[in-house]
């Protein structure tokens, strides 16, 4: 029959096991990087992949549902990490495991905020791109929340807002300078936790010097 179903064709082409939806991911996000996210079509991701249209087109319909997919990936890991930190004491120990989580969500998705950065001009005139970057503030302020003790001081959220900042900024811009992931995560986490720390340190002395 030559008008077969998409989902018949998809079957055929892309074995029933796991991870389909990541390859097609990994492989966009490799072309989005390579050629730009305008100049990349789904034909050339399908042929990337060696499967056809038709196949890909029941997975994603379109390059920006490749990245939504991709974005509300990265979301979700953070939404864990927010769920799981809530749950936990406001401890110098929580926090710095909340550093340390938000890390490795961060690094492995190193790829796709370079991505979005290099194709900024086109991706931010996308449908839903300010609703995305809203989200993603909400969950900022939730993180930061979750660095800071309860009704933490402006300079205190400030400390934590930056912690956050120079995890991606770590992985995002020094990945390749590491020897590998651990030194990475070393060095990133030592300065991440110096800035969350810092509000700590200060209330110390304060409290010494009132003594």
């Amino acid at each position: 029959m030559v008008n077969r179903r998409v989902d018949e064709i998809a079957a055929e082409t892309f074995p029933a096991r796991g991870g389909t939806r990541e390859r097609i991911q990994s492989v966009a996000l490799d072309l989005f990087a390579e050629q730009g996210y305008e100049r990349t079509s789904l034909r050339e991701i399908a042929e990337r992949l060696g499967v056809t249209k038709a196949a890909l087109y029941y997975h994603f319909k379109s390059k920006e549902d490749i990245i939504a997919s991709l974005v509300s990936d990265y979301f979700g890991q953070i939404d864990d990490l927010i769920a799981w930190a809530r749950q936990q004491p406001r401890t110098r120990e929580t926090r710095a495991e909340v550093l340390d989580r938000y890390f490795q969500i961060v690094a492995e998705g190193s790829d796709v905020f370079r991505m979005l950065q290099q194709n900024q001009a086109s991706i931010g005139s996308l449908a839903h791109a300010k609703q995305r970057s809203e989200l993603f503030r909400e969950r900022m302020d939730a993180l930061v929340d979750l660095l800071c003790r309860p009704g933490g001081s402006l300079a205190e959220q400030v400390r934590a807002a930056s912690a956050l900042v120079s995890v991606s900024f770590g992985c995002m811009f020094y990945g390749d300078k590491a020897a590998d992931r651990e030194e990475l995560r070393d060095a990133v986490l030592g300065v991440a936790l110096e800035l969350a720390d810092a509000g700590d340190r200060a209330d110390s002395r304060t409290s010494g010097s009132t003594r």
